[in-house]
């Protein structure tokens, strides 16, 4: 990359193209089998000019996956004028942390990969997409939209295209002649949208730094090509835009001990610094050609004391207590600063939650102590004070991340044997409902007399850990919780595979679950492929693995001994007073032989595909039989557990995501004049809008009136349901389908708001026929009420959200107005939402 003088070029093969667009085709909803199979999310969007471009989007965890089509974040395509497919938009190969995968472990980055490296600041802000069409269209956009639907990221695209209007504005040129340009180019701009005005995230960009910060082109090709450092800002200087802050260095160790230097303070040429991203060149291996290749190497502080600070003030705001894991002194001290801001200046809370005044508030709190942030974190390693989680002694879960025969039992049964913690098996629930209900309970039964317990199951899906942690923190809201991550990296698949197929095929019936000699080998093998297709790595940027306290990696392919000291080790340096001096050798070797050789499992759980009828009586009496141990371990998971009275089915619902219908309130109101936006500004300062928005299908109340469309849904519901727990889980209210909501308008009155929707959306269900047998019927999602719709917010808690049906009536026959009392305004676009269709249970 960095070796070449001259821009690169290369001209989109047509017949390449219309490949990489089939196969993207093929994949698109595809139910992932296999270790490379992959599946594909498709969006079309409407452009001004009135033709569409289409969107392609990956899984992220699916890009660590080899012989994929291509491996671009951010992709779209076209047909040109002459009806050819072409690329519109390329953006970057998707890069990874240094460390996250074995590509970018520093041992691989010195082996394989070739300098000169340009080591660019990492820009904190939203990724902008600029290039031209072939009738002179200049198409901007963010990562995978262009804004044109009205969804979350609308607002970034078109922000995105007024910033590239300014900067052309400048330098005398236009849209079009940067159109142009980069069709001849066969390339796409890249650029940062870093501007404070519109949206702050966590580093400050005043007024005279905002802007377009172009940090790549790419060649629109299916392969990634992309030019290097020096001639991408002589490109920002000819139009006008920023450029990025990079450091030229030929040596990686260089290269890694000048990353190192900068990460003690997370600040570079005098600004705080999210890190940095590397570009060079790499290859497979010694005979393979170099190709452009990136990782990333981002710092951890002061920025995630920063993200800290933003998430207890959020929290405070919402009337939630703060929680926060290090730098516990100054954190409070910041959050009483905050509290005395929000007095003094009435209106800067609600400015706060909607993004704005974050950082002028924190460098506020920092001017008055005088320090800097990397004046904090010195300081704090200088003096060794004491952390939060310094503090802890119990009301710890350890929450294992695994597919069947990575060890996680083995492990637990260890800690239990070392520390005398608690220990439950998933397993070990006998009912047949509510299980994951059963499951969560026993562990807070046991936190009552064990500082910590190992919530043993696989958890390998991100509705598994939210359910737990969900049911978790209601009853115990300031449990902490450790993910025992192990790793499944997915070009690793086949040593974990050998591994964990050893594992369990050499213990024979040895094991809660399989049981090697009842069943084939093929079957085994099946079982086991399923959780490992279906394993969903951690991701704490997001929830629910946000709320874990603590992520300790280990490796599904070596021994469990190995695991249990990188689990101890990692315990006692985060949480040192949660047991006392480390084990020795001798101790964790006896731990790992007790768990392996003397323990037994009492309770074996069938999961092959109808496994266990006619067997639940004789299985219930061999498992009376259980040893002191277990019986200790099993907490109320007997009669009184099982004797408890399930939640019956409150409604069901569509469900929408939270972030996308606050974007499009805010950008509704935004422009409307302060008497026509007073009752959504009321809701917001007085914390009325809801938290989750929902379109509702039929609430029990109508289920007699709606008795078939109630049946069905219910039919479907448990059908689900069974095929869960079939898999060895059960989600708390699984997903029954997906659901297309398009929002029209928005109405309120002096008590309600709420908007005006349509449905798309439709599944199949087993239905019994008369006779006997079943027969396959299609469901469509429609909505009982008369007017389908989604509630905002209300303007005080005793006005109940049913009451957007009496608004609707009355819009309905009167219409709206200032003299009807109702308030009415359009969506703009065709805001199209895909929602999540759900039956919810009574708290």
């Amino acid at each position: 990359m960095a070796h070449r003088e001259h821009a690169p070029y290369a001209p989109q093969d047509p017949h390449e193209i219309k490949q990489l667009v089939h196969s993207l085709e093929g994949h698109k909803g595809k139910k992932v089998k296999g270790a490379g199979g992959f599946s594909v999310k498709k969006a079309t969007f409407k452009i001004p000019n009135g033709r569409t471009v289409d969107s392609w989007r990956l899984n992220d965890w699916d890009y660590k996956k080899p012989n994929l089509p291509t491996y671009a974040r951010g992709l779209f395509t076209y047909k040109t004028l002459d009806g050819k497919d072409e690329v519109a938009v390329r953006g970057y190969d998707k890069f990874f942390n240094h460390g996250e995968v074995r590509k970018t472990e520093w041992g691989n980055v010195e082996k394989h990969t070739r300098g000169p490296y340009e080591l660019s600041v990492k820009e904190n802000g939203c990724i902008i997409f600029i290039a031209g069409l072939d009738d002179g269209t200049l198409l901007v956009c963010s990562k995978h939209s262009t804004g044109a639907r009205g969804d979350v990221e609308l607002s970034h695209a078109v922000a995105g295209e007024r910033w590239v209007e300014k900067h052309l504005k400048t330098v005398g040129r236009t849209k079009e002649d940067l159109a142009r340009k980069l069709r001849e180019m066969n390339a796409t701009l890249v650029a940062e949208l870093c501007d404070d005005e519109f949206e702050e995230h966590v580093l400050a960009y005043t007024p005279e730094l905002a802007g377009l910060y172009v940090h790549g082109i790419n060649l629109n090709l299916p392969e990634f090509a992309t030019y290097p450092g020096h001639l991408v800002d002589k490109f920002a200087d000819e139009w006008g835009m920023k450029k990025v802050m990079y450091v030229m260095e030929d040596d990686i160790i260089k290269v890694k001990k000048f990353l190192d230097q900068v990460a003690e303070t997370g600040n570079y040429a005098g600004r705080d610094t999210e890190g940095f991203v590397i570009r060079c060149q790499a290859r497979e291996n010694e005979n393979a050609p170099w190709h452009d290749w990136f990782f990333k190497y981002k710092f951890e502080e002061p920025y995630l004391m920063y993200r800290q600070w933003r998430e207890c003030t959020k929290a405070m705001i919402g009337g939630k207590p703060p929680r926060y894991k290090k730098h516990a002194k100054i954190t409070e001290e910041y959050l009483n600063y905050a509290r005395r801001r929000f007095v003094q200046q009435p209106g800067l809370a609600k400015q706060y939650n909607l993004n704005h005044g974050i950082i002028k508030l924190r460098d506020d709190f920092l001017a008055e102590c005088g320090l800097k942030g990397s004046d904090i974190i010195r300081q704090e390693q200088e003096n060794g004070e004491v952390t939060e989680s310094k503090q802890v002694v119990n009301n710890v879960v350890l929450v294992p991340i695994a597919t069947i025969g990575c060890g996680k039992t083995t492990l637990a049964l260890a800690l239990v044997k070392l520390f005398g913690w608690g220990h439950f098996q998933n397993d070990n629930v006998q009912a047949k409902k509510n299980r994951a209900q059963i499951f969560a309970n026993t562990i807070c039964s046991l936190l009552a007399t064990k500082p910590v317990v190992v919530a043993d199951r696989n958890n390998h899906q991100k509705r598994e850990r939210d359910q737990l942690i969900t049911d978790i923190s209601r009853a115990i809201p300031e449990t902490r919780f450790v993910a025992l991550h192990y790793v499944h990296d997915r070009s690793n698949y086949d040593n974990i595979r050998e591994a964990t197929r050893g594992r369990v095929l050499t213990r024979g019936d040895n094991h809660q679950t399989i049981q090697a000699v009842s069943k084939g080998q093929d079957e085994i093998i099946s079982i086991m492929e399923g959780f490992m297709h279906r394993f969903q790595p951690i991701d704490t940027s997001d929830s629910p693995d946000d709320a874990f306290d603590l992520v300790i990696d280990l490796d599904p392919t070596v021994d469990s001994r190995e695991n249990l000291e990188v689990i101890v080790g990692k315990l006692h340096e985060t949480y040192p007073n949660l047991f006392g001096e480390m084990p020795n050798d001798a101790e964790l070797d006896d731990a790992i032989e007790w768990a392996m050789n003397d323990y037994k499992p009492d309770f074996k759980m069938d999961l092959s595909r109808g496994g266990g009828k006619g067997k639940g009586r004789e299985q219930r009496a061999q498992n009376q039989n259980t040893n002191p141990n277990n019986r200790q371990n099993q907490g109320q998971n007997g009669q009184e557990l099982k004797a408890k009275k399930p939640q019956r089915m409150e409604y069901f619902g569509v469900r929408l995501n939270t972030q996308r219908i606050n974007a499009i309130l805010d950008a509704a109101f935004r422009d409307l004049d302060p008497a026509q936006a007073k009752f959504y500004r009321q809701l917001q300062q007085n914390r009325r809008v809801q938290p989750e928005f929902h379109v509702t299908l039929i609430h029990r109340a109508s289920a007699q009136a709606n008795q078939q469309l109630w049946d069905k849904l219910v039919k479907l519901h448990d059908g689900v349901t069974q095929e869960t727990e079939g898999k060895g889980s059960r989600s708390w209210e699984p997903e029954l389908g997906k659901c297309n909501v398009q929002l029209e308008r928005i109405l309120w009155d002096d008590r309600i708001m709420c908007f005006v929707v349509r449905l798309d959306g439709a599944t199949t269900v087993q239905m019994e026929i008369e006779g006997g047998g079943t027969a396959t019927e299609e469901l469509v999602f429609t909505s009982v009420n008369p007017v389908a719709h989604v509630t905002v917010g209300t303007a005080h808690l005793s006005i109940k959200p049913k009451e957007s049906n009496d608004l609707l009536q009355r819009w309905l026959t009167e219409g709206s107005g200032g003299e009807r009392g109702i308030g009415e305004v359009s969506v703009k676009g065709n805001v199209v939402l895909e929602g999540s269709v759900r039956g919810v249970l009574s708290r």
